[in-house]
């Protein structure tokens, strides 16, 4: 798991520099948890396996929210979904591994935060 701060950093200029501070708002208008979620192809070729695995990590790090700080987070696991190992996309094996792993990387980003 990824985290970067929400405030934007102001606008360095050369000495003698004209900056248009009018334009700089912050990347994020809302202080909150921003989770986004990355599944590579390398991982899981098919697309509705990928949403799939999308759809659990955002389930369950829902859950996971409230206990970390207002920041932007990119969530990535660490293995690969065969299409061997998981045939269905939808398969309730697949939503207990990756249910598992979402949940062991939750608490450690909970512990290391």
């Amino acid at each position: 798991m990824h985290r970067n701060a929400l405030d934007a950093k102001p606008v360095q200029a050369e000495p003698g520099e004209l900056v248009d501070t009018s334009r700089a708002r912050p990347l994020f208008p809302i202080q909150d948890v921003w989770l986004g979620a990355m599944v590579p192809k390398r991982w899981a070729k098919r697309a509705v396996t990928r949403n799939a695995i999308k759809r659990q990590i955002y389930t369950v790090s829902a859950d996971f929210s409230h206990q970390y700080p207002e920041a932007a987070y990119v969530v990535r696991l660490r293995r690969d979904f065969s299409r061997k190992e998981f045939i269905s996309a939808t398969s309730d094996q697949l939503k207990q591994a990756v249910r598992a792993e979402v949940i062991a990387l939750m608490q450690a980003g909970v512990k290391a935060s």
